[in-house]
Formats: C-alpha cells, structure tokens, sequence
C-alpha cells in the first residue's frame, strides 16, 4: 500500500488538471461513481460541489490558522484563542530560546505541517525543520482541490501547549453546521497515542451509529462541560454559511476555539452505514 507521502506527491503532480476533472477522478476512485454536479445529493457530493461553487474570499481567511484567531476573537471573545507565541516566515527565523518548554509548531496553510514539543531539551530540531520545511514548500489547495487554501501566505506559528489534565491529551469536539445551524458533532479521542477514535452524537449527545475512517471508542466518552457554549459559539461562527465544521478543545473545564474546516475529509471519505451520507447532505442548502 503507498504511503500517505507518496499519495500526496501523486496528487500534487497532477496539480495541472482542472479542478473539476481532478475531483471527478479521485471522487471516482473513492466512491466508484462521478459526482452530479448538476444535481449533488450526498454530503461528499456536495462538500466537493462547494468548492467549486461556493468561493466566498472570506474563506481564505477563515483556513489560515493565524489570520482565523482574530476574526474568531471578534465574534466569540479573545479568551477562547488559544495564544500565539510567535509567528515566521522561515523556519531559521525561530529563536527557540525564547520558547517555553513546551509548545507546539503549526504551518498557518495546511493540515499537516504540525509538530507537538512536551518536552523542548529532548526536542529534536533538524526532524522538525524537516517536516515544516517540507510542508512550507506544498500549496494545499492541490491535495484536494479545497480553493480557500489557494492564497494563504505558508508561514510558522508556535502556540502554547495544551493538554487536558483528566484525559492525559487533547480532545477535539467538532460540530458540523449548516447555515448557523449545528446539526450535529463528533469527538477525536487517543490522537497523542497514534490510535485516533472519532464518536459522533446529536446535539442531546446520543451517540449515533456513524464509522467514518476512524473507529468508535471502545470507551464511553463523557460529554463536555462546555458542550452547550460550544453549540452556541458554532452557530455564531457558521452564520450565513452554506457548510462549515467548527473545531473546540476543552481544557482542564476552560473552551478554547479549535479551527474552521469547510471540506470534512475533503469530501472523500464513505460513511458506514451509507445512508449518512444522504443525511447529512440534505442539511446542505444549494
């Protein structure tokens, strides 16, 4: 089976076909059928229909992990950012002297370029300037076609390191929206033990019977303290969107804004059992 690196590459050399070809050809080989573009109906049929179709300029904002943090504080309150420490351009522009002993670098235009320090003495420099440096070179609107990536300027933030004293890692709650309205959400748990789970609930968090690419906890997960503001802020910051998922972390009881995604698994990824497929995409208004 290839590697995850090399399936980028591959999607990356092809960054010369239209985006509509390009989609049809990966939404074939994920799904066995083309999208309708003229008349989508599933949730991964229209998530792809959207970037195509839906290309607010806002949105370039909105996926920049630094520029995001302001527009964010401004709707819901600077207190739920999480801080910045820092933000370069290079990754030999980052004096770590001046870093705390933990923290955690992020590229502002991608999804991967991601690297956690718990512990800076045992911190291993050169495998990091690796991985950002190569990260820093890859424009992300390629890998999926999601345009809003297109035009963010690629550069290096460092945050402070968050970890939820109960659950020993960092939880993410997740809340698909649609039209300021949230619908429903799902929780990332065991991500730090390389054993990722996603549980999807209703907005009374019933667990709901969705496997989508990670399994369920074997664990029952408790709901968050900050469940009914997580709700409240997700309407807040998907107001007059056709789609969004809004991302928050619950730390030690505190909320903190996670990030904004547009394409949940860049609107390639089956639902198990499929009819969810066709439920959440009769959410989407087009």
């Amino acid at each position: 089976m290839a590697s995850s690196k090399h399936i980028k590459r591959i999607k990356y050399a092809l960054r010369f076909l239209p985006d509509k070809l390009y989609l049809q050809m990966y939404y074939f080989a994920r799904f066995k059928k083309f999208i309708n573009f003229k008349n989508p109906k599933t949730f991964n049929e229209k998530l792809n229909y959207l970037k195509i179709y839906d290309r607010n300029p806002l949105y370039t904002k909105l996926v920049d992990k630094y520029e995001v943090k302001d527009y964010v504080s401004k709707i819901i309150g600077e207190e739920y950012i999480i801080p910045t420490l820092g933000v370069w351009d290079k990754f030999d522009d980052i004096d770590f002297d001046k870093l705390p002993r933990q923290f955690v670098l992020k590229c502002t235009h991608d999804s991967e370029g991601l690297v956690i320090v718990k512990d800076k003495s045992k911190f291993n420099k050169e495998e990091a300037k690796k991985k950002i440096e190569s990260a820093m070179k890859y424009n992300f609107y390629y890998i999926g076609r999601e345009w809003p990536y297109k035009n963010v300027k690629p550069r290096i933030i460092a945050e402070e390191y968050m970890e939820d004293s109960t659950y020993g890692e960092l939880r993410d709650y997740k809340f698909f929206c649609f039209n300021g309205k949230p619908k429903m959400m799902f929780v990332a748990t065991d991500r730090s033990k390389n054993d990722t789970k996603f549980d999807y609930y209703d907005l009374d968090f019933n667990h709901l019977d969705i496997v989508q690419h990670y399994p369920n906890s074997s664990e029952e997960i408790e709901k968050p303290k900050n469940f009914d503001k997580m709700i409240e802020f997700s309407r807040k910051l998907s107001k007059n969107m056709k789609h969004v998922r809004v991302d928050f972390y619950e730390v030690n009881g505190k909320l903190y804004f996670g990030e904004i995604t547009f394409y949940h698994f860049s609107g390639f990824m089956p639902f198990v059992p499929s009819k969810w497929d066709k439920i959440m995409g009769d959410y989407i208004k087009i």
